[in-house]
């Protein structure tokens, strides 16, 4: 019957099309397994390629700092210098213009610097592209000590940092009795004048030793200061702060001397 044959044509449509519904599903089913699968594979062969990025930027990177004139020294900039001339030390350490910033060879700099006397020490910043900077730290003098027919102004290490024709003013005069910079008089008297704070130091005009264990200061206002041997040198300068201070506020216009050789026991002695 007509019926019958229409029956049968749509029942065999449905049918095609659960199979394709059914062959569409398992595909999805079989690509969605094959992702999950092969995920662990994929991530690291995407880590693999991200590292391998990064290590052949990190080279060429490298390679231009080391080998490329891109960064290479053009200027050397000298900070901090006073006594020092700054063209000097630039031009003793011109011999690595043109050299990569990463090539620089900083032990060469140090050994050019040491023809330097008056340079303490230094210190280096590489400025890219192009600039080397170095700040200098230079002797500061701690004494003034007569020589031939002026004065010599001389750090804390004995290292004569100015000839002067006259004495300057501020700086203490130190007379070890002709021992030699290096001797133990001269170290001595050089630690106390360094453990002074800079107000009190400021008020020394002269300071003696003939040994390392007898050191004298003279101030500016008149007083003798018996201070002794370096040791417990910055106990000694507040005992002395306070024996001024003390003799100020009593009578001070009278002529004295402190003894801070035994920081315990400050005298205050009338002259």
């Amino acid at each position: 019957p007509e019926g019958g044959a229409d029956e049968a044509r749509r029942r065999a449509a449905e049918a095609r099309r659960a199979a394709r519904r059914a062959s569409g599903e398992r595909r999805r089913t079989e690509r969605t397994e094959v992702r999950r699968f092969t995920r662990r594979s994929r991530h690291r062969r995407a880590a693999w390629v991200t590292a391998a990025a990064v290590a052949l930027s990190l080279a060429a990177s490298v390679g231009i700092a080391v080998f490329s004139p891109l960064l290479s020294l053009e200027q050397i900039e000298v900070e901090g210098t006073d006594r020092v001339d700054a063209a000097s030390v630039q031009a003793a350490v011109s011999g690595q213009l043109g050299t990569p910033l990463a090539r620089i060879d900083f032990s060469r700099i140090t050994t050019e610097l040491e023809q330097f006397p008056l340079i303490a020490s230094y210190v280096t910043e590489t400025a890219p592209p192009h600039t080397l900077v170095i700040r200098v730290t230079e002797r500061q003098p701690i004494a003034t000590v007569p020589s031939g027919d002026g004065f010599d102004l001389v750090d804390p290490a004995g290292v004569v940092v100015q000839h002067l024709d006259a004495r300057q003013e501020g700086v203490p005069l130190v007379d070890v009795g002709g021992a030699p910079l290096d001797d133990t008089a001269f170290r001595s008297t050089a630690e106390v004048l360094l453990a002074l704070p800079q107000a009190l130091r400021a008020t020394v005009d002269s300071a003696t030793a003939s040994t390392a264990d007898d050191v004298t200061l003279s101030l500016t206002t008149g007083e003798r200061v018996v201070w002794g041997s370096a040791d417990d040198s910055a106990e000694k300068a507040q005992v002395l702060s306070g024996l001024i201070a003390d003799q100020a506020r009593r009578d001070p216009a009278a002529s004295v001397e402190f003894d801070v050789s035994a920081p315990d026991n400050g005298i205050i002695r009338t002259r």
